[in-house]
């Protein structure tokens, strides 16, 4: 079929020469390029040199779809052929499959599978700008299958807005940019809604499109926004234009009417999530209301559940909806904020590598072998923190040994296409029946829109066991390879409780319909809705956090089965009051972070007591017990050390170690629960510096100096200034050199007072002082302090302690 010129064509010979000389390649085309279906097609070419089926990794299943039935339709045939398609749920490849486009996820599990990648020539990661885990992942370990096992492997990195010389660099890859076509587009800023926002879109809407030309495309946060937008859109569009919601959770058919061009004479109104931003052409759009919102996974707790919340969309985010209204003709952008505000927006949102759950990561990596993740190449290393944490839970799910090697059930889990978390509520049942149910609950937690739109889990169950749309099924089909031959039976909640009890909640005294957790997490359901009149239930998914967190889909439990999963204990809580330095102290009776019953009591164990101490520092810092002072002081001398010398001084901050007071200061604290003095506490700490840190500290950054006159004098240190000294003016007389410390590299600043104790001079050169501004300075105080000793060579008159000249006579 003939096709239409598009940018990227005129560096598609430069990628297959630069491939024929490189296995690796960075890719910079902007979103409408045509890099997403050109790229992979003449790379079939011989020229190209590729050796083996050309593999396309996409972020988003239905951009995967999208890419796949576009190279094929180029080519003239059907899906499964010559270009195939692989997801979680759909798998349309042949003998004759040569290109195949995959979600990043399955690519993942397939090269863990097979890490030598037998058979695949080329592997292309579009829209790489998206960072999600996955591809971050999938990129190390093809690197690794590259350097080691496969080296006529050939990489692609594929972008629409990408720091390509950052990532060539990591890589070590040349970079190839194509420029792109854009049409002028005029943005309009609206401001913030007054009202609700599906009110100012679809007012928004309403006007655009009566005012200019074209279909629209309207960004939203998600699915629940979109359903709010048709509903205040019925009825009041024209008859000629057609919306069409756009999110991951319709099925393929409605996905498709969305990204299809509106028939001759017809426009169209687009209402999506961001998936449209870059990963998708849609034809005809010229006009984009934005409402500048995104919602992304946040980790919830400890047990490596995630729940999604509502943020600010990133500058480069905006931009790239901006960009949808000009690529094929003038357009127009309404934002929904207020120019201003533009400014204040986060370049990018950070890489999911950087704030998501890393447990799946962990996961995967100990199943490859791999206990150092150092060793592989990531453009953001996975951060330490956050990826022990991970591993201490893959260790409390069983998943990996004590020394990071994966176990029979961590392979079980690793076998299933979900986050540990949720592959554990199947690996976890100890029965076919209960296995068989907990496999259709986590098919309903990884799919939305499933069964029904309740949030009741049993109603969801059984909408999607009843459900014969093509997703449903294969889903179901999916659901029934992860949970065996059994028939499903058993009750959702204690299955889901079982795994997750910190999922367990209880409705909050006084509330009509918000929950607290046994993980200590709130979430409230709206009052007509019918799980509102439990008091009890099991939390699958929420969104949102905080007192705006809501509940998406729950189960309800009894009192007797919540206790049963989740036994509760009996323990003495204290806390400390930084105010008034008292203490209040209780015996609680509790399941997690629900209290079922608490009895006051007149003072807490010395155990009690310490863990209030604790969680007063850890919550307020050390100005809780009053030692910020000392501390700030300590941490400056040590803060100085690292400026001048570096390493090994720590770079410690006072409100990190505030943070982990538990792991350094339980002991100086004792079983007593008395506040530990300032003194202890500094000791404490200069105890945590490696030997022979505790003597060169009290060495080369010492807490007082001696002056001339003999008397001691403490030095002030301050972050980011330099070391200080009080003293008079007489006490260093006859001092020739300036103090320093830190071996003489530092010069101590000195401030010289007057007899009645005010500063008179600063100086970090005493002996220039002396030869200079002394002169000027003695004049005065002569005037003033006539009594005193003001000799006109002071670097040769004896110091003292500030005494008249009678007394010093005497």
């Amino acid at each position: 079929m003939a096709q239409t010129v598009l940018p990227i064509d005129d560096v598609l010979g430069a990628v297959t020469a630069s491939l024929r000389r490189h296995n690796r390649l960075v890719l910079a085309a902007p979103p409408g390029a045509g890099k997403t279906t050109r790229v992979p097609l003449a790379l079939l070419d011989e020229a190209s040199g590729i050796d083996g089926k050309i593999m396309v990794l996409e972020p988003r299943r239905i951009a995967a779809r999208s890419a796949a039935t576009r190279m094929a339709e180029h080519l003239g045939e059907r899906l499964g052929e010559t270009v195939g398609l692989s997801t979680r749920l759909d798998r349309l490849v042949s003998a004759k499959t040569r290109i195949e486009v995959v979600t990043d996820g399955l690519f993942t599990r397939r090269i863990l599978a097979d890490p030598e990648l037998d058979g695949i020539g080329a592997v292309l990661f579009d829209e790489f700008h998206e960072r999600s885990l996955n591809i971050d992942l999938a990129l190390a370990l093809a690197c690794e299958t590259q350097s080691v096992l496969n080296s006529g492997l050939r990489l692609v990195v594929m972008s629409a807005t990408l720091d390509t010389g950052r990532v060539a660099e990591v890589l070590d890859a040349p970079v190839i940019e194509s420029l792109g076509r854009m049409y002028p587009i005029e943005t309009r800023y609206v401001g913030r809604p007054k009202d609700r926002l599906e009110s100012h879109v679809a007012k928004t809407l309403l006007g655009a499109m009566a005012a200019d030309e074209g279909s629209a495309l309207v960004f939203l946060p998600g699915a629940r926004e979109i359903r709010r937008v048709v509903e205040a859109l019925d009825g009041r569009l024209p008859a000629d234009v057609t919306v069409c919601p756009l999110y991951g959770a319709l099925s393929p058919k409605e996905q498709d009417a969305a990204i299809r061009a509106a028939p001759a004479g017809r426009r169209k109104v687009v209402l999506s999530t961001d998936i449209a931003e870059s990963a998708l052409t849609i034809d005809g759009v010229r006009i984009v209301v934005d409402a500048g919102l995104a919602r992304m996974p946040e980790t919830s707790g400890g047990d490596g559940r995630t729940r999604l919340v509502t943020v600010r969309a990133a500058l480069a985010s905006v931009d790239q909806r901006r960009g949808r209204a000009g690529r094929t003709a003038p357009g127009i952008c309404y934002r929904l904020w207020d120019e201003p505000e533009t400014r204040g927006l986060p370049k990018h949102i950070a890489p999911e590598i950087l704030r998501s759950d890393l447990a799946g990561l962990a996961l995967a990596l100990a199943d490859w072998g791999e206990a150092d993740a150092a060793a592989l190449t990531w453009l953001d290393p996975p951060p330490a923190g956050p990826l022990l944490s991970a591993r201490r839970q893959l260790e409390r799910l069983g998943a990996i040994a004590g020394d990071g090697a994966i176990t029979a059930r961590g392979r079980a889990l690793a076998a299933l296409p979900l986050p540990p978390s949720v592959a554990a509520l199947i690996v976890s049942q100890e029965t076919e029946e209960t296995r068989a149910l907990a496999a259709q609950v986590a098919a309903l937690l990884s799919e939305r829109g499933i069964g029904s739109a309740s949030t009741d889990l049993k109603t969801r169950l059984s909408g999607f066991r009843h459900d014969r749309s093509q997703r449903a099924t294969a889903l179901m089909r999916q659901a029934r390879r992860w949970g065996g031959r059994g028939e499903a039976n058993g009750d959702p909640a204690i299955c889901l409780a079982a795994a997750w009890p910190s999922a367990i909640a209880r409705k909050r005294a006084g509330t009509a319909a918000t929950y607290l957790t046994a993980g200590g997490t709130a979430a409230q359901l709206t009052e007509d809705d019918p799980l509102a009149k439990s008091d009890w239930l099991v939390i699958a998914e929420s969104i949102g956090s905080g007192a705006t967190a809501r509940i998406t889909l729950a189960a309800t439990i009894s009192r007797s089965d919540a206790l049963g999963l989740f036994p509760p204990e009996t323990v003495e809580t204290a806390t400390f009051d930084p105010g008034t330095g008292c203490f209040s102290a209780r015996r609680v009776k509790r399941m997690g972070a629900i209290v079922l019953s608490e009895t006051p009591l007149p003072k807490p164990s010395g155990q009690a007591a310490r863990s209030a101490i604790l969680s007063a520092i850890q919550d307020h810092g050390f100005v809780a017990i009053g030692a910020d002072d000392a501390v700030a002081g300590l941490l400056a001398r040590i803060a100085l050390l690292r400026r001048i010398l570096g390493d090994p001084w720590p770079d410690w901050s006072d409100m990190g170690l505030a943070e982990t007071a538990s792991d350094w200061l339980s002991e100086t604290i004792g079983t007593n629960g008395t506040v530990p003095s300032t003194s202890a506490l500094c000791d404490a700490l200069i105890a945590r510096l490696a030997w022979p840190g505790p003597a060169d500290l009290a060495r080369l950054a010492p807490k007082a100096v001696k002056l001339p006159s003999g008397r001691e004098t403490p030095i002030l240190y301050a972050r980011e200034q330099a070391p200080l000294i009080e003293a008079r003016v007489q006490e260093l007389y006859g001092l020739t050199d300036h103090p320093t410390i830190v071996e003489g590299r530092v010069p101590l600043t000195v401030s010289l007072l007057s007899p009645a104790g005010r500063q008179v001079a600063l100086t970090a050169d005493l002996p220039r002082f002396w030869g200079g501004g002394y002169r000027d300075m003695a004049k005065d105080m002569r005037a003033r302090y006539p009594k005193h000793d003001w000799p006109e060579e002071p670097e040769k008159a004896p110091p003292h302690a500030g005494l008249t000249r009678a007394r010093l006579q005497r």
